[in-house]
């Protein structure tokens, strides 16, 4: 397991990728995934990030496959077959902006599904994505600058498809 540090605003965050780990729900703050269709990878506008993979939130009530489910149809207009792949650590320990007051914990952590799609509908912009592309793992660096733990998910993701 590598460990990765990212800054995000004023925090500096360790991240560890966790492959096949399934944290308790309640220390879960996000899910997420790589969308797969005919050997590409969706990628989606979102309005206040740019391009990035789909996810989100928990709502009350769903369960970790109803929310990337809906998320990958909001915000992509598509639907399919779920694989878990596992989960990003997200640890505060050494981020000195983190406080008790977080709507996050301490330790948190964020899921991450392969979703092989089957059902590809007309996009919309509905919610909070404006566009959507279906780009081969070269073109990937055109539209999404892709963290280096999101290359190792991705990476992981292709191998369990390949099987």
């Amino acid at each position: 397991m590598t460990a990765y540090y990212v800054t995000w605003g004023e925090a500096t965050v360790k991240l560890t990728w966790k492959k096949d780990f399934n944290p308790p729900i309640e220390l879960v703050t996000s899910i997420h995934g790589f969308c797969f269709k005919d050997g590409k990878i969706m990628l989606v506008e979102l309005d206040q990030r740019g391009w990035d993979i789909p996810g989100g939130h928990l709502e009350q009530g769903e369960t970790p496959e109803q929310c990337f489910q809906r998320e990958v149809l909001e915000e992509g207009c598509v639907e399919g077959d779920l694989l878990f792949l596992g989960a990003v650590e997200i640890d505060h320990h050494e981020n000195p902006t983190w406080s008790e007051t977080s709507k996050y914990p301490v330790v948190g952590y964020q899921l991450f599904y392969r979703m092989d799609i089957t059902k590809t509908h007309p996009f919309e912009a509905k919610y909070e994505s404006s566009r959507r592309v279906f780009v081969s793992t070269m073109e990937i660096a055109n539209y999404y600058n892709m963290p280096d733990i999101h290359q190792e998910i991705v990476t992981y993701a292709l191998e369990l498809r390949e099987k």
